[in-house]
């Protein structure tokens, strides 16, 4: 029986897309993520937000498209559809922490940064659901060390 573990994330993008070359000819594409929840506090009637943020990695294989890049950027409205895992992370003083990350299957770009970055990039909204990416990883494979 086939299992499904997906996520489908939407918010906007906490920094510039980098890419990272590994092994094998595999790129990482990595960007994080931001998601805002909002609630009203029930005692004091003020709005609160927590944010928490995703790690997220399209993997390519080096010298295919990577035009997905230009629309990466910080402040991006993004919905993100893939595969989530936790990763703990040994700090520097010895504690630990643990990470949300989500290697991607398809990402949507919502809305651009600003119009600037729409234009410097050829991006401009015309509402033909044409702005689409997506990836697969069936054609090829990744051991544990890639996810570092």
């Amino acid at each position: 029986m086939a299992t499904v573990f997906e996520t489908r994330l939407i918010g906007n993008i906490g920094k510039d897309a980098h890419v990272k070359t590994m092994e094998r000819g595999i790129v990482a594409i990595n960007f994080p993520v931001a998601h805002n929840k909002n609630w009203k506090d029930k005692k004091s009637g003020q709005m609160r937000t927590k944010t928490t943020w995703v790690n997220c990695t399209i993997w390519k294989r080096e010298g295919s498209n990577m035009r997905i890049i230009d629309f990466l950027t910080r402040g991006t409205l993004v919905e993100i559809i893939g595969t989530p895992f936790a990763k703990t992370i040994q700090m520097e003083d010895g504690s630990t922490r643990t990470e949300i990350r989500l290697n991607v299957s398809k990402t949507n770009i919502l809305r651009p940064s600003n119009r600037e970055d729409q234009e410097a990039t050829g991006f401009v909204d015309q509402d033909d659901d044409d702005d689409q990416y997506q990836t697969s990883m069936d054609d090829f494979s990744l051991d544990n060390d890639d996810f570092e």
